[in-house]
């Protein structure tokens, strides 16, 4: 079979079995990336069972000297091993060529986080309002930034105080209080930002009327910018207002758990490489002894 055919059969498979859009974009990306790569390296369209481990390893070294993350490669091997595993079962081929590659080590590292008196700045720093709200919920909520960008009015109950995730990564819905700081900044934001503006005609809550929604890569854009005019090294994006969302809990006390379900983790180990321990603190912890 085709193996652009055995990629569509593989993403109708898995939006049968119910996988969020959001994985079904990201498998579907890597796996035109093989594609792409293979019919160039072969000049003709690729077929499945001719695809070889030289080429599996081929494209995996492609992606090292392309200088993608030791992170990027393994999810992408990742992929491709759940696509080879629908292709066996379906009698498309008969092995799963990416199950013998090397496992690639990725080093931990610790991520970068920010204070609240950090984020205070940080928010100053920002001039558009649609984009500093939009901040300030991913902070106070911990929420991915394709979900708070995907939250229709309907999922923002300030009467209830509750923001309901639907379909959150692994097409897990999930509820949010809003805390005081949040609520008032939310409902300033509806009576004088969102709706003194006529000519948003959308369901989206947060939304400019250029386009009636906005975009993820402009609200990093506008923190990037935002932490430069502030003249910080330390790189800041949407995934860090949602990690230091949980590592200021942390430190406020609030136990593993709470901030598993809080950030829509399954697993609470995920949730404990999410969080922060400063050398000053681990210093203050041996000192015990």
């Amino acid at each position: 079979m085709l193996y652009n055919q055995a990629v569509e059969e593989f993403l109708k498979y898995m939006k049968m079995t119910d996988k969020s859009k959001q994985t079904i974009t990201g498998y579907e990306k890597e796996l035109r990336y093989m594609n792409n790569y293979l019919t160039v390296k072969h000049n003709c369209p690729i077929y499945v069972e001719d695809i070889t481990l030289e080429d599996i390893e081929s494209y995996m070294h492609y992606k090292k000297e392309k200088g993608l993350a030791s992170s990027s490669r393994r999810r992408a091997i990742y992929i491709l091993r759940s696509f080879y595993n629908y292709c066996v079962k379906r009698g498309i081929c008969d092995k799963n060529l990416p199950d013998m590659l090397e496992p690639i080590k990725v080093k931990e590292k610790e991520r970068e986080f920010i204070t609240e008196e950090e984020f205070e700045e940080l928010v100053g720093a920002i001039d558009q309002l649609v984009i500093r709200t939009v901040v300030q919920t991913m902070f106070y909520t911990g929420g991915r930034i394709s979900e708070i960008l995907n939250l229709k009015l309907e999922d923002v109950d300030l009467e209830e105080r509750v923001i309901h995730i639907i379909e959150g990564k692994g097409n897990k819905d999930r509820n949010i209080p809003i805390n005081d700081k949040l609520y008032d900044i939310l409902q300033n934001y509806l009576e004088n930002i969102r709706e003194v503006d006529e000519y948003i005609e959308t369901d989206k809550f947060f939304a400019n009327k250029s386009t009636g929604m906005v975009s993820g890569s402009y609200v990093n854009r506008c923190i990037q910018e935002a932490t430069n005019n502030l003249g910080w090294e330390k790189h800041i994006s949407s995934h860090i207002l949602r990690h230091s969302f949980g590592t200021n809990l942390l430190e406020k006390g609030a136990s593993l758990v709470s901030i598993q379900k809080l950030l829509g983790h399954t697993n609470l180990a995920v949730t404990s490489r999410y969080l922060h321990q400063d050398m000053r603190k681990l210093s203050d912890a041996v000192n015990l002894l």
